[in-house]
């Protein structure tokens, strides 16, 4: 299966952002991330929906919205109305997460849930069937720029045999800390979407940089 991968504009220049965009759409990039923090679920505060109606103008990759902020069924409608493709709402910031998941398609976008690095896959269990992608997080988010927690590997494992189990359908995405020496064994596990920062926005050549973390294209294992 061709992996899908999205890099994170949290790791681009923002000084220079629609050109960032431009250049990852050009360098072949599948989708977009883009990391939104509120200062409260999160310590760092990044971008609102102006900023990804900005975003949704300047590529038309599909735009990979994660919010990292509380209370997020207040904002989804404005989200999903700037040109959010999907939008990933937080397992710890929903009282109830199947309404979110509701709501966002009801709105014409793809459902996500994201879980923390301490959040065990068992506990959105419930939410798994009626979602469209499984978000999981491999640092600890708010932050851009560290290192991979090797246990996500067992998480990203575990919510695949969930998949198959219960033959559900929904993609799964991992975030944080990866790079071209590690996403083999991301991959492996069972990751289907794979966001990275600054393995590409730090490289000096994006299309490079995605084509490694895309891995083999000619049908052979990923």
């Amino acid at each position: 299966m061709r992996r899908t991968i999205a890099p994170s504009l949290l790791s681009a220049d923002f000084g220079r952002l629609a050109d960032e965009v431009r250049a990852a759409t050009r360098a072949g990039a599948d989708w977009l991330h883009v990391d939104v923090m509120d200062g409260h679920f999160v310590p760092n505060i990044t971008i609102g929906p102006p900023i990804v109606d900005a975003i949704r103008k300047a590529s038309t990759l599909p735009l990979d919205v994660h919010l990292m902020i509380t209370d997020p069924q207040r904002y989804l409608a404005a989200f999903v109305g700037a040109g959010a493709s999907w939008v990933s709402v937080h397992h710890e910031a929903c009282a109830v997460p199947r309404e979110a998941v509701a709501e966002i398609r009801a709105l014409g976008a793809h459902a996500s849930v994201a879980l923390n690095p301490e959040t065990p896959v068992a506990a959105a269990a419930d939410v798994l069937p009626e979602i469209d992608m499984l978000l999981l997080m491999s640092v600890h988010p708010g932050f851009g720029g560290q290192a991979f927690i090797p246990t996500t590997l067992a998480k990203i494992a575990e919510a695949a045999r969930l998949r198959a189990t219960t033959n559900a359908r929904f993609l799964i995405e991992v975030d944080g800390g990866i790079t071209a020496e590690n996403v083999e064994r991301v991959a492996a596990a069972g990751a289907d979407v794979i966001v990275a920062g600054t393995a590409v926005f730090g490289a000096d050549d994006y299309a490079s940089a995605i084509n490694a973390l895309r891995g083999p294209t000619d049908g052979s294992p990923r």
